[in-house]
């Protein structure tokens, strides 16, 4: 298996607090196979309580594994793009919200400046997806986003097709195969997954 050694690989979190928790083996995953990680957040990641942790706690639980403080600001994630600091930039998970702000290149938190500045060196972005809306409201961003020169796709599934038939979230134990596929200009196949 090809490694990732020495590349410098950007982890990009969005509020999607339920998918937290299946983030942290493909993180160490990463890093093992000898990525440096600069972890980053949005606001609502980094600053708001869920029923499934405190953000305080997630946060430490982030910058222990990767050894970095978390860029959560705009002011923070600016100078990746001015001074090429990324290898590759993940987005894990990336909700809804983010998906399409992307999609209208809206760069109003430090994931999507991350991304846009990130963008600007032409070296690819990762989205691992997790959102209840992809195969509805979203349905066109993901699309549009499939098919824009620089995005890869964690492959993804149906969580939950009888209970929640529009929500979409990424296969989490295939990012480190799709992290290498993508860092050497290719996507995992297949993207749709059962």
């Amino acid at each position: 298996m090809e490694t990732l050694q020495n590349k410098n690989i950007g982890f990009a979190i969005t509020a999607s607090y339920c998918t937290f928790s299946k983030i942290l083996e493909p993180l160490k995953q990463l890093i093992n196979a000898g990525a440096d990680i600069t972890p980053i957040m949005s606001f609502n990641a980094s600053t708001l309580d869920s029923r499934f942790i405190t953000a305080q706690n997630f946060k430490k639980e982030i910058e222990l594994i990767t050894g970095h403080s978390i860029l959560d600001t705009i002011a923070d994630v600016e100078p990746i793009g001015p001074k090429s600091l990324l290898d590759l930039l993940i987005i894990a998970p990336c909700t809804g919200n983010t998906l399409a702000k992307l999609t209208l290149g809206i760069t109003d938190t430090p994931v999507t400046m991350a991304c846009k500045a990130h963008l600007r060196n032409e070296r690819p972005v990762l989205i691992a997806i997790s959102t209840n809306d992809a195969l509805s409201a979203n349905a066109g961003n993901l699309g549009k986003l499939i098919n824009t020169k620089g995005y890869y796709f964690v492959p993804f599934h149906q969580d939950d097709c009888q209970k929640k038939p529009n929500s979409l979230i990424a296969k989490m134990d295939l990012l480190l195969p799709a992290a290498i596929d993508c860092i050497n200009g290719k996507q995992l196949q297949p993207v749709i997954c059962t």
